[in-house]
């Protein structure tokens, strides 16, 4: 169950957030091939003096931080980053302005239903 995190500035999504919300996920599903019931997403907007972005980005750059369990392959790495470009240029969002950082996290140390994760049948396998 990744836990992902979208971080932009406040103002040019207005009304759209679902719909961002919506193509994060869309990516998950074609990257990483996540069950479709499997998901945590969130959207937070900072006003423009409380994010500093690299020169040159524009105002609608954004970081997605997915924390996810350990052990997939590269290409099911370079499918998701490549579908959170394709899904979010439907918005205006040059690749440029998109951020993706995964933070793997082995089973282990990830609690789920009050168990550690390793323990469970979570019906997907992460290691490619």
């Amino acid at each position: 169950m990744p836990a992902v995190r979208i971080e932009t500035r406040r103002g040019w999504i207005g009304d759209r957030r679902p719909d961002i919300l919506e193509a994060v996920q869309r990516a998950l599903l074609a990257g990483l091939e996540v069950p479709s019931d499997d998901c945590c997403t969130s959207l937070i907007e900072y006003d423009a003096d409380a994010i500093i972005v690299p020169p040159g980005n524009g105002p609608a750059y954004l970081v997605i931080e997915i924390k996810l369990f350990s052990g997939r392959p590269l290409d099911a790495k370079r499918r998701l980053y490549a579908a959170m470009v394709n899904e979010l240029s439907a918005f205006g969002i040059p690749a440029g302005d998109i951020e993706t950082i995964l933070v793997e996290i082995d089973p282990v140390n990830w609690g789920l239903r009050g168990l550690p994760a390793c323990e469970l049948d979570l019906d997907f396998k992460t290691d490619g």
